[in-house]
């Protein structure tokens, strides 16, 4: 695959992941979205249900990560790829890693608890067992811009 057709594919389930992020924002949670893709087919999806769960891992890496290990019926996603609209906290990125996970690609940063590279690099750090490739910025602007509409309609109703 060259890196055209790279870029269309994250393209692709990135919009898969800004959707799970629309259903987040729907319901009042902070607008995260992830899927979990293996050989072009989405095996798991989840968007954050910490307030409506009263979970504070219910983060929506977590929950598509798990989503994918029930499909497959494996503790390991070896060869996944993980789309998530914002950087993975120290928890998920922690968690994509003991799953093995292949490849972890998000579309904004988070300079305030992003593991995979803003604040720390949990995603791919030499000193542990098993390390993602990561790829950052795919529909950027997007996945900003749905934080942005959610915390300035949090701070307007206040």
């Amino acid at each position: 695959m060259n890196n055209l057709q790279q870029f269309k594919l994250h393209d692709i389930n990135m919009g898969h992941a800004l959707r799970e992020a629309e259903k987040a924002f729907a319901i009042g949670e902070i607008p995260v979205g992830a899927v979990v893709v293996l050989e072009g087919r989405i095996i798991g999806r989840g968007h954050n249900q910490v307030e409506l769960l009263k979970d504070p891992t219910a983060h929506a890496e977590m929950i598509a990560l798990t989503a994918a290990c029930a499909t497959l019926g494996e503790k390991f996603l070896d060869g996944c790829t993980l789309y998530v609209t914002l950087e993975p906290c120290p928890m998920c990125a922690g968690a994509s890693v003991w799953t093995r996970i292949k490849r972890i690609v998000y579309g904004a940063a988070d300079p305030k608890a992003g593991a995979c590279g803003s604040l720390f690099n949990i995603g791919s750090n030499n000193k542990l067992n098993h390390r993602a490739e990561i790829i950052q910025g795919i529909r950027e602007a997007e996945c900003e811009d749905i934080l942005k509409r959610f915390f300035r309609d949090k701070r307007d109703s206040c």
